[in-house]
């Protein structure tokens, strides 16, 4: 009977075929959806109206609600209808209320992240942006948000430099006005076209059809292609300014002042001027002669004093300086390392990244030749420390990162480079004990970590329940941060809060004495300190009785309406990994003629069209 049933066809129950899933043609368009709607959240940030903004983000976890519980299916639902009232000008304080506790109440029911997370979110919109929903309840829907004259590019560079400007100047190859255009807001423009973070590409509107415009590699073709000018000094005003630092944020303050016919002197504590361009960034990316003619250039052009080799206290009292000088901007920067607080970390062999990137600075020959070296942080210092330690010699270089690799702070292509060059990247590893043999250091204990709950933006490393590993290690390389040396301007009365010398929202201390840079923001970027350098030349001038405006004699090319379909990106190339990792010369290549003119051509001039056409008659920032 079994054998009959068995070869019995009709039986014989049968398994249905399966069918190989690919993607429809629905799938592959709401990925494309979701693709482009991540670009234009990343790049439209700048000028977007935060109730605008909450209704959308509010649409799109609506849509991606599964729809089992109410506080998504129906709060969400709930939420856009109330916030169209509030853009519509149709709303009251009560409706604002009644949004709050409609977004507390899907925080606390949701089933699941999506509409906790919705919930949460709606939430520290309204808290955060609580003028701005008043306002448009008490303005007819009106946004508060001044959105017009805002090009996204200029308003993201901490300099507010007119991108789409000097990106015209290139076009028409007038390379010379595209850097005076350039200086106008930002008198390092070479420092920037090389090593500069470019957080104007992030908001730039070119996302929203492709991607970024390179605006770094314009800007360096730009200043490489240039030939020399002189720029005119305003009269004597027979007023002194003291400059206690000479990094970019003061070099940035000094030139400005300069022009404007002030008598400027920079104190500068070591043997050269730059600050961390020199002392914190390896010549592989900012070589030092092209740096030196940078500084020299506008030294020369503004008429600046510079008293090198003199520290604060012991050289000079800063109540001397106060005393001799009408007013006095402090931009000391950042030029102490922190500790790892851990048991013998203070053995031969531990150094800091600022002890490591100064004496290159300084000139001085380190040898690691055949030697383990092991680098604690996940930065841009940190990879640069790996990277020099690979041109010094080292037989393996190893980063030991307490996160995951994708919550490193540096930027994407630096980590990448440091792998192609030979580094081993150690994530989820936090050191507990450096490990010696007499005073020498001989590795690293580590204890390897596991990632926990979303703190400040990135997963918080916890202890893993696995055992601890030692690293070989001859030298320890120590860049989890720089601290700042502000202890002798405590001393002498400046306000001074976990080490970072405050000041009011325009720089000022307190009559006469300014502060930007490093010392004030905590470590920052080169062109964040350019910036606020701008900031405080301004404000100075202002305190001594002037209003004196730096002035563009560069008439802009035209803007001209063309086709801007989708192109692709030009990128920066580099020197392989085999021929760069060998030596200090400079790894990036620059663009060709060619290259710059498809890129320059990418741009929208958003300065013409769209919102930057209202800005005509607007007085920048000078």
């Amino acid at each position: 009977m079994a054998k009959q049933a068995m070869g019995d066809p009709k039986r014989v129950p049968r398994l249905e075929k399966l069918k190989l899933q690919s993607q429809t043609k629905a799938e592959a368009c709401i990925a494309e959806i979701t693709k482009a709607l991540d670009n234009r959240m990343d790049a439209g940030v700048l000028g977007a109206c935060p109730v605008e903004f909450t209704k959308a983000f509010v649409e799109a976890c609506g849509s991606q609600s599964c729809g089992k519980c109410a506080p998504c299916r129906i709060g969400l639902k709930k939420a856009a209808e109330l916030l169209e009232k509030v853009l519509d000008g149709e709303a009251c304080p009560c409706t604002v209320k009644e949004l709050g506790e409609l977004a507390q109440n899907i925080y606390a029911t949701a089933d699941c992240a999506i509409g906790f997370e919705a919930g949460r979110q709606m939430m520290s919109a309204m808290d955060k942006f609580s003028d701005d929903f008043d306002y448009h309840v008490t303005h007819d829907g009106e946004c508060g948000i001044d959105r017009y004259g805002q090009v996204p590019c200029r308003e993201a560079c901490p300099a507010h430099v007119d991108i789409p400007g000097y990106i015209a100047c290139a076009q028409a190859g007038n390379y010379t006005d595209a850097v005076k255009v350039l200086r106008k807001d930002n008198p390092l423009p070479l420092a920037c076209g090389l090593i500069c973070e470019h957080p104007c590409e992030i908001s730039c509107r070119r996302n929203f059809v492709d991607d970024a415009i390179n605006i770094r590699g314009i800007k360096r073709f730009a200043v490489e292609h240039s030939t020399d000018y002189n720029v005119k000094r305003e009269k004597s005003t027979g007023k002194k300014v003291a400059v206690i630092g000479g990094g970019p944020s003061g070099l940035t303050t000094a030139y400005y002042l300069g022009l404007m016919g002030h008598d400027v002197t920079i104190f500068e504590r070591r043997a050269h001027l730059g600050g961390m361009m020199r002392y914190g960034i390896p010549a592989y990316r900012f070589p030092r002669e092209q740096m030196d003619k940078e500084i020299n250039w506008l030294i020369k052009q503004a008429k600046i004093k510079v008293k090198y080799n003199t520290d604060i206290p012991n050289d000079i009292k800063f109540n001397k300086i106060k005393k001799d000088f009408d007013a006095v901007y402090v931009a000391i920067g950042s030029h102490s390392g922190n500790s790892l607080r851990i048991p013998g970390e203070n053995a031969e062999g531990v150094l800091s990244a600022v002890e490591l990137l100064g004496a290159i600075g300084d000139g001085k020959k380190l040898d690691f030749t055949g030697e383990d070296v092991v680098v604690v942080g996940g930065g841009n210092v940190a990879m640069d420390c790996a990277r020099s330690a690979v041109r010094l010699g080292a037989k393996s270089v190893t980063i030991a990162y307490r996160r995951r690799k994708d919550d490193v702070t540096c930027q994407r292509e630096e980590l990448d480079g440091a792998l192609e060059e030979g580094c081993h990247l150690l994530e989820l590893h936090a050191p507990v004990e450096v490990v010696t043999k007499g005073d020498k250091v001989t590795g690293l204990k580590l204890k390897p970590q596991v990632s926990g709950p979303v703190d400040r933006g990135r997963p918080k490393p916890m202890p893993a329940d696995k055992k601890e590993v030692v690293v070989k290690a001859d030298k320890i390389l120590v860049a989890i941060g720089q601290a700042i040396n502000s202890t002798p301007f405590e001393k002498a009365g400046l306000d001074v809060e976990r080490r970072r010398i405050q000041n009011n929202e325009f720089t000022e201390v307190k009559p006469g004495i300014f502060v930007g840079g490093d010392c004030n923001s905590g470590p920052a970027t080169v062109i964040k300190a350019i910036g606020a350098g701008k900031v405080a030349a301004r404000n100075i001038d202002n305190y001594l009785g002037f209003d004196h405006e730096i002035k563009l004699d560069v008439k802009i090319p035209e803007a001209k309406v063309g086709d801007k379909t989708a192109a692709g990106r030009v990128k920066m190339m580099e020197r392989s990994a085999e021929d760069r990792k060998d030596d200090f010369d400079l790894m990036e290549k620059g663009m060709s003629k060619q290259e710059l003119l498809l890129e320059c051509n990418r741009c929208l001039r958003c300065d013409h069209f769209g919102m930057g056409a209202f800005r005509e008659g607007r007085r920048q920032q000078w």
